[in-house]
């Protein structure tokens, strides 16, 4: 069997995202593909979803009278594409998130910029009230091309252990497969 496929049936296999607790090592660093370019539809449909009034995010004449010359990409919409970017390596089997921490936004973000985003594993443990889970602490940092970092913050996750497996598959195998 390949490493990040599950066996569903005799010669039929799915691809598989995520770690398992033992999977995750302190000091491990993964990088995140594929690098995502932000677009002024993209920030206008966010700002309005939200109801972030802010007309720096949306409204050309007073971004060009800003010291930025031009609209901001909204700060909540960097937070969400970067987390994003993480679900397939660092929490597709996560079975709760149990806290964001330590935002920092370090460099704005303008329309047409791509964001790469990279998590290092600063923490783990045994859960002590699951004993089937661990808690692993990562801490996620977003760069631009440019290589300016925009983001950055940690996040703690309630992860499965191997043994318990992957914790709901959305599409199991029928029987006939």
């Amino acid at each position: 069997m390949v490493r990040n496929t599950v066996e569903v049936s005799e010669n039929r296999y799915r691809e598989d995202y995520g770690r398992f607790y033992e999977d995750f090592e302190v000091g491990d660093v993964y990088e995140h593909r594929p690098a995502r370019t932000v677009t002024k539809d993209d920030n206008t449909q966010y700002t309005l979803l939200t109801h972030n009034t802010h007309p720096l995010h949306f409204n050309d004449e007073y971004g060009e009278r800003t010291e930025f010359d031009e609209c901001l990409i909204n700060s909540g919409l960097t937070l969400s594409i970067i987390s994003g970017m993480s679900v397939s390596d660092v929490s597709h089997k996560t079975i709760a998130n149990l806290g964001w921490t330590d935002i920092e936004l370090t460099n704005p973000v303008f329309a047409g910029d791509t964001l790469y985003a990279e998590s290092e594993v600063i923490h783990k443990r045994e859960s002590e009230s699951r004993p089937e889970d661990g808690i692993v602490t990562v801490e996620t940092r977003g760069y631009k091309q440019t290589g300016e970092k925009v983001i950055q913050y940690e996040r703690t996750m309630l992860i499965p252990k191997e043994e318990k497996g992957t914790p709901i598959d959305p599409f199991p195998a029928k029987e006939n497969e």
